[in-house]
């Protein structure tokens, strides 16, 4: 009797065995797949230079839901500044912003001072939500900010390049990459609302 037992428990005890190492072995495969969230860098490490000559810690955003965007002065689509200026009006007090950086990489569109796009923005739009000073957005110059954004092994999100004036980077309230919008779409389109009101 003990001896038929002990036939019927040593292949028992080798399936359990083998189960446990297949679960561990798909624990062990899993974990290995998944990025460690601490090697997605933020934006927070960033501090940039505003219009106005002032520092700006994109630090001091921790929280919020963050758009970044190109900006030009003298392009097609600036009067996408209504659209902006809109949106941040409307949403600035549900911890949202955003933060426009001048940039002249297309076909010299923003030509300007920073003093001259300033008063641009505020005569022409209105513009009441952070502008930084103009900076690069590609090529050999490209200011770190954007070396981030445009970077999967830096944001852990995707790859991208900036395409052309007002490109959106949509940052989430952990400082994170979350979503990158062409030039041509609207500030105001529904899947952005809805990304900032979710």
């Amino acid at each position: 009797m003990k001896k038929l037992l002990l036939l019927i428990a040593i292949p028992v005890a080798f399936i359990a065995f083998r189960d446990i190492n297949k679960s561990k072995s798909a624990f062990d495969m899993n974990k290995t797949e998944l990025r460690p969230e601490n090697t997605v860098e933020d934006i927070y490490q960033f501090k940039v230079t505003d219009i106005n000559g002032e520092v700006f810690d994109f630090a001091s955003l921790k929280g919020k839901k963050i758009m970044v965007v190109n900006t030009a002065s003298k392009c097609g689509l600036t009067p996408q500044y209504d659209d902006l200026q809109a949106l941040y009006k409307k949403y600035q007090d549900k911890n949202f912003i955003i933060v426009g950086f001048p940039a002249n990489n297309f076909m010299d569109q923003e030509p300007g001072t920073n003093e001259e796009i300033a008063e641009f923005c505020k005569l022409n739009y209105g513009v009441t939500f952070p502008m930084m000073e103009k900076i690069s957005v590609k090529g050999k110059d490209m200011h770190p900010l954007y070396q981030f954004l445009t970077e999967k092994s830096r944001n852990g999100l995707e790859d991208s390049e900036v395409a052309w004036n007002f490109q959106k980077y949509l940052i989430d309230e952990k400082g994170h990459l979350a979503m990158v919008i062409s030039p041509k779409t609207l500030p105001t389109e529904q899947k952005i609302i809805d990304w900032i009101t979710k």
